[in-house]
């Protein structure tokens, strides 16, 4: 995982490396197909050069951003988890659980939904003209 470990040694706090640490190990683990990188300061993954997810570091949480449309697509089993959420990420507090299972139906989800995308975001939907 070479390509996050200058990010990984910049983290302060050795829990929260250690938690960022292994949640980007897993995903890189169960989406070897996936390209790693270090964009805007942040770890993400992406296929076929379009964005997958990222994540950022926060003082109360690690932030997951996975794009709105996974976002909205998940947010009861978001809220479920105990985790809280804006319209572009969702917060994972330092002290509880990863729920690594919806994480990895988060990715399966955008992987297949922007399979056939090809630029780095989604589209933005255009606003009905009145």
């Amino acid at each position: 995982m070479t390509v996050f470990t200058d990010f990984l040694a910049q983290i302060a706090d050795p829990q929260h490396r250690e938690r960022t640490q292994a949640v980007l190990d897993r995903v890189a683990e169960q989406f070897p197909h996936l390209d790693r990188k270090i964009a805007w300061n942040q770890p993400m993954f992406t296929d076929h050069g379009t964005f997958i997810i990222g994540f950022s570091l926060a003082k109360p949480h690690l932030a997951v951003a996975p794009e709105a449309a996974a976002i909205d697509h998940f947010s009861k089993e978001i809220v479920a988890a105990g985790y809280g959420h804006t319209s572009q990420l969702i917060r994972i507090p330092w002290k509880g659980e990863v729920d690594f299972s919806l994480l990895e139906k988060i990715i399966e989800f955008n992987i297949v939904d922007k399979a056939r995308c090809d630029t780095f975001w989604r589209k933005q939907a255009k606003p009905a003209s009145s």
